[in-house]
């Protein structure tokens, strides 16, 4: 397998190799799980001793970058990941406990998450790994723990994606009173297409939700719990990882649900938040903060007649109103390249650009918004930074 690491497995299986002594597929599909999580997770892709099981469940982990980033909030004496998968997760967090229990249904991941901590962890000790279903491990039982880890299922038999809590597998909402009965702390991860009002009214004791995005990609929205007499407003924090994983944008559901927010039509500059500060709701808190005007009550793009500085998101210089003519927009872009963003308008962007003839590329973008008038207008913009 390390002698044929860059090559391509179906090649290999085609050449086929007479003599061997072990299973050529089995080889060639561990190639493969290499190439396609070399930079998902280098660690485990480095180590030649890593075995890796099916691609769905590589495909289904975590990220290091964003398991790494998960164990900043945890710490303690004892961490159980009630469905442990691949192991990524629970391997970096598990860094933070004295021990970390693994917990996983399916045999085949169980066998190989041992032998992977075996491999990869300086303690392997730390790590006790358990054949059995997430919830009878709870029932069963009698131990209390510091931090709780759930990542449930989110496909159906169809292997169609889930984003609804009631539809993931194990139903945490179903077993929340049992959940809370074992644990000081309880972190769930769930899909970024998560609607997070939803999840807070399924699951109302949830008091702290982190949105996690990658590169302006929404990866994971992350549920913590943790056992408090204290009453405290739900605290929501957004944070792109490749621009910033120390800081992120803080807010209360009060702090949204309070602000006011100035209406206006496009100055100056025009502000986009990042992925996760819109995931994560944010949008007038986004307003105040940096003192900037919205462009309408639905279109969460922003300006300013001053430059805003170091805000979470692009800023662009408007260099014009401009109409969708073909004419016109052959006249400025004769080559048909432009970059095209959407923000309310009755055209979505594949649509537009498919209309016009126009493909993104260069420095320059078209962005169309409804604006406070209830206009649907166009803004040929250049990106700065």
């Amino acid at each position: 397998m390390q002698d044929h690491l860059l090559e391509d497995p179906a090649l290999l299986l085609l050449k086929g190799h007479k003599f061997l002594d072990f299973d050529l597929k089995i080889a060639a599909q561990q190639i493969a799980a290499r190439q396609k999580a070399k930079n998902k997770l280098p660690t485990f892709t480095a180590h030649p001793k890593v075995i890796f099981p099916g691609s769905l469940s590589v495909e289904q982990s975590s990220s290091e970058q964003t398991a790494e980033f998960k164990a900043k909030f945890v710490g303690g004496e004892l961490l159980v990941d009630l469905t442990g998968g691949l192991g990524v997760d629970i391997f970096f967090m598990g860094r933070k406990f004295r021990e970390a229990i693994y917990v996983e249904k399916q045999e085949e991941l169980v066998e190989i998450a041992a032998h992977n901590f075996q491999q990869l962890s300086g303690a392997p000790e730390t790590y006790t790994v358990i054949h059995s279903d997430g919830m009878d491990f709870l029932r069963k039982t009698k131990r209390y723990v510091d931090w709780l880890y759930v990542d449930p299922a989110r496909r159906d038999v169809q292997n169609r994606k889930l984003y609804k809590l009631s539809d993931y597998e194990p139903d945490v909402r179903r077993h929340w009173d049992l959940i809370k009965s074992k644990a000081k702390h309880v972190m769930i991860k769930s899909s970024p297409m998560l609607d997070i009002k939803e999840a807070l009214h399924d699951l109302p004791e949830v008091q702290q939700v982190v949105v996690i995005a990658i590169k302006n990609d929404v990866k994971e929205v992350l549920l913590i719990w943790k056992d408090s007499d204290h009453e405290a407003d739900v605290e929501i924090s957004a944070f792109d990882l490749h621009i910033s994983p120390e800081s992120g944008f803080d807010f209360t559901l009060e702090e949204e649900a309070n602000n006011q927010v100035n209406y206006s039509l496009p100055a100056v500059y025009l502000i986009e938040p990042n992925a996760a500060l819109l995931k994560a709701g944010g949008f007038k808190t986004f307003a105040n903060r940096f003192g900037l005007s919205k462009l309408h009550p639905n279109t969460h793009l922003y300006t300013s007649p001053e430059f805003p500085g170091e805000v979470p998101g692009k800023v662009f210089t408007i260099i014009r109103e401009i109409k969708l003519d073909k004419k016109e927009l052959r006249r400025h872009f004769p080559s048909g390249q432009i970059n095209v963003i959407v923000r309310n308008h009755p055209l979505k962007a594949d649509v537009l650009k498919k209309k016009y003839g126009l493909k993104d590329g260069g420095a320059d973008y078209l962005i169309a918004v409804k604006t406070m008038d209830e206009r649907n207008r166009v803004y040929w913009c250049r990106r700065l930074g």
